[in-house]
């Protein structure tokens, strides 16, 4: 179970196209937004939908991947490690940024745009 510490998998749809970064130094980075939804039903019987939105980073030939075969509404299925990091704005507050790094990806069914 050692390779059970720091480990994400998730279902969603892609939430916008991905964005592609293009460093100098020839690395290039993905980061798409991924939509999960939760159903349950409440007191009076209602099915409600509790949708949780996670941001996916992505490198190398993950990249080419996505660029090639992944767009708005698509159903992916994701694993990798959940990561932490912060950062000054321009107004001088902290601000603190939760990702999922993409090690693996899985394509499913077709775009789910309607």
């Amino acid at each position: 179970m050692g390779n059970l510490r720091n480990k994400v998998q998730l279902i969603g749809n892609v939430g916008q196209d991905p964005v592609i970064t293009d460093f100098e130094n020839g690395k290039r980075m993905v980061r798409v937004n991924l939509a999960t939804n939760d159903h349950y039903k409440n007191a009076e019987g209602e099915r409600i939908t509790n949708t949780e939105w996670h941001t996916l980073i992505g490198w190398g030939k993950l990249v080419d991947i996505v660029e090639g075969f992944v767009t708005k509404g698509k159903e992916i299925a994701v694993e990798g490690k959940l990561t932490y990091r912060s950062y000054e704005d321009k107004e001088g507050n902290k601000r603190y940024v939760t990702e999922v790094v993409v090690s693996e990806i899985l394509l499913l069914g077709g775009n789910n745009e309607d």
